[in-house]
């Protein structure tokens, strides 16, 4: 990490800002200066690469080896593509809203991600078990975290998870959405994990308050933030540079420059 940090220490307030940021290069595949490539690959309706695997939605394994195996092929199929990791699995729970894209259980999910290795970014921490519909679908969506949303995270990281993706439901009756809750990264780091976390998309609305999101998120404990707009991606690095000039963004790029190295 020191050495991370010194790396980060020698960008300029651009190269920090930029780093931090993660936006669309065609449909599905997501980039940016951090020379990091993202997929969401899950299977079923939401592939990124139609001929590669996983060639099953999550809901139809069945088996631990199954979904161990699946997971393996994604990530060897992402990296003979160029893509370094997958915005998957899916780790909420079989009663949330996202039907076939959710796990039968718990303990396949962890296995598929197990599978994926260091390719895994899991996803919607901290879960959407509860919630009554997608964040995809409504601005607003209000949630709990259970016990049970939080169980393969806590198992996943043991298994050395190096990427979570935070969600944007609103927990707990919270002014603020999940993802940019200093709380929301509290619980994920109290949860054992020391690798990145990355925002769910921030342009989830069309006049998305980016100037504030992208900070907001930051400062929240997010290391990178999300905008499949590349538009709102431009305008997050500007928005970005006042924290850079102040420091406050120098922990972060270290620990996306040590990710990166991380991924060969």
């Amino acid at each position: 990490m020191l050495a991370a940090l010194a790396l980060a220490l020698a960008l300029t307030p651009q190269q920090k800002a930029a780093l931090l940021v993660v936006t669309t290069e065609r449909p599905g595949v997501f980039g940016g200066a951090a020379g990091v490539t993202f997929a969401d690959q899950e299977g079923g309706a939401v592939k990124a690469l139609p001929g590669a695997p996983p060639f099953s939605a999550a809901r139809s394994f069945t088996g631990v080896a199954e979904a161990f195996a699946a997971g393996r092929a994604t990530a060897q199929g992402l990296r003979a593509s160029g893509i370094d990791a997958d915005f998957a699995p899916v780790f909420d729970t079989a009663d949330g809203p996202l039907g076939s894209r959710q796990f039968r259980t718990s303990r396949l999910a962890v296995a598929f991600a197990r599978g994926l290795g260091r390719t895994a970014c899991a996803k919607h921490f901290p879960g959407l078990g509860s919630a009554a519909v997608s964040t995809d679908e409504r601005p607003h969506v209000d949630a709990r975290i259970r016990p049970k949303d939080l169980a393969p995270y806590r198992a996943a990281i043991r298994s050395g998870l190096h990427c979570v993706m935070v969600g944007h439901a609103f927990y707990g009756g919270a002014r603020f959405r999940g993802s940019l809750m200093p709380s929301t990264y509290r619980l994920l780091r109290r949860l054992g994990f020391q690798g990145i976390a990355i925002t769910d998309s921030l342009s989830l609305v069309h006049d998305a308050p980016v100037e504030r999101w992208a900070p907001q998120a930051i400062r929240a404990g997010a290391d990178m933030v999300l905008f499949t707009s590349p538009a709102h991606a431009r305008r997050a690095v500007r928005a970005l540079l006042p924290l850079a000039r102040r420091g406050e963004l120098d922990s972060h790029v270290a620990r996306v420059l040590r990710y990166r190295a991380s991924l060969g």
